[in-house]
């Protein structure tokens, strides 16, 4: 697998040029030509909006946006209540897990936490471009700094001083706090500015929970820390250009990963940067390789930055009607000074019928990290595999409130020198009850 990144682009590129040609219309997209009158003024459900309006960093359709400025198939589902409100055109979406979480083996844990995300977007026509805002909020701080049990998962640090290791850390309280501004230029051709404190660089497929692939499954996924980990960066400048399906970007960002302190806005120098190329040949298709330098992302380590490289491919497409989203990944976390490691991931959710969806993912990490510096296998890389499915289903609704249940189970396998710290494959699994915010 270590020609991931060509084989990626490889596969799609063939899939895409075999498909049926799918122009669109960019013309008819452009946001100064906005039916006002088909889509009402005030609060209005809006189901097409997506569909009919451009997004906000280009003359496309807006279903193609995802977290940050990343792009998801044009096909995805469109998922939360929109809304006009004069000329603003309004997005509201967000989600509440009850979890119970046992993690098996001699390090696993069990644990009943909620963790949340909430989030709304807004966009305007603004002299000859578009005007964009985002805000993402979660209370997972609520959680506790430290998390909850997830075996063989590392990443970030708790109290300042050791790091988190089998455990997921919370995200903060601010995810994000962005705007943009986006001008077309001719045709189907745009630049935009994207700036968030917190917000997401150019580096990294979309983030998984906003992934239709990966969004229904309550676990993080082991990858995190080699695909998309920098979605929450306090302080972010990106600048871009679109054409058509093609999008090239690069950002100046903070390298540091959020510190312990979960509630707060961090401000500090904009001392990394990284660029991103994004490819949808097809409104099933979205692709993008990226690449990093993030400086001193691990405050327990200070002195040392890592070289992040990733791609990946999602295909949103339909089995009888039911829409289902893959996509595969590879992340590459180059340590200076230090080694190197991969991270692979395959994840996939399909429609099984009206109000149930299926879901699995697997994973292969190359993890350095599960020892503390006074052990003997500190900084000792493990192959570490992971293989989780699970299904939700829609209980029933109360207005704009979706509520259900899911199930979800894992089983891991790592070489037999970790046996007697986790024990010979441990399994795992978790039981949580959704709300979320749904059209009708």
């Amino acid at each position: 697998m270590k020609f991931a990144p060509a084989l990626l682009l490889a596969a799609a590129a063939a899939t895409a040029q075999a498909q049926e040609s799918a122009a669109m219309d960019h013309a008819a997209m452009d946001h100064t030509a906005m039916d006002h009158t088909a889509m009402g003024h005030g609060n209005t459900d809006a189901s097409a909006m997506p569909t009919m309006m451009s997004g906000m960093l280009g003359p496309y359709p807006m279903a193609r946006e995802a977290s940050g400025t990343s792009w998801q198939p044009d096909a995805t589902p469109m998922d939360g209540i929109h809304a006009m409100h004069g000329d603003w055109m309004t997005m509201v979406h967000g989600y509440a897990n009850l979890v119970y979480d046992h993690q098996g083996g001699p390090r696993g844990d069990k644990q009943a936490f909620t963790e949340s995300m909430f989030m709304a977007m807004a966009q305007r026509p603004l002299g000859d471009g578009t005007l964009g805002l985002r805000a993402m909020f979660s209370l997972d701080p609520t959680i506790g700094k430290r998390g909850y049990p997830l075996l063989f998962q590392t990443g970030e640090t708790a109290d300042g001083v050791h790091p988190l290791v089998d455990r997921q850390h919370p995200h903060d309280l601010f995810m994000e706090l962005a705007a943009t501004y986006s001008r077309r230029l001719d045709g189907d051709s745009a630049v935009f500015l994207y700036g968030g404190l917190p917000g997401e660089p150019a580096l990294g497929p979309v983030t998984y929970m906003h992934r239709y692939s990966g969004q229904d499954n309550p676990e993080a996924p082991l990858t995190h820390h080699w695909l998309d980990s920098t979605h929450i960066t306090f302080g972010v400048l990106t600048a871009g250009y679109v054409r058509g399906g093609v999008k090239l970007e690069a950002s100046a960002f903070n390298g540091r990963e959020p510190d312990q302190y979960r509630w707060n806005i961090e401000t500090r120098r904009l001392d990394s940067a990284s660029a991103r190329l994004s490819w949808n040949p097809t409104p099933e298709w979205a692709l993008q390789v990226s690449h990093g330098r993030l400086d001193s992302p691990e405050q327990l380590e200070p002195n040392v930055a890592v070289h992040r490289t990733t791609a990946s491919a999602s295909w949103q497409h339909a089995i009888d009607g039911r829409p289902m989203q893959t996509t595969l990944a590879w992340g590459r976390n180059r340590h200076d000074p230090g080694d190197s490691s991969d991270g692979y991931l395959l994840e996939s959710t399909i429609e099984a019928r009206p109000g149930t969806k299926v879901f699995g993912r697997f994973e292969q990490v190359d993890n350095g990290e599960l020892f503390e510096e006074a052990s003997p296998l500190h900084h000792r890389q493990f192959d570490v595999r992971k293989l989780s499915v699970g299904v939700v289903q829609d209980l029933f609704r109360a207005g704009d409130v979706a509520f259900s249940a899911g199930v979800l189970g894992s089983r891991h396998w790592a070489p037999a020198t970790l046996d007697a710290f986790y024990g010979n494959d441990p399994s795992s699994y978790m039981v949580f009850f959704r709300a979320r915010l749904a059209m009708k």
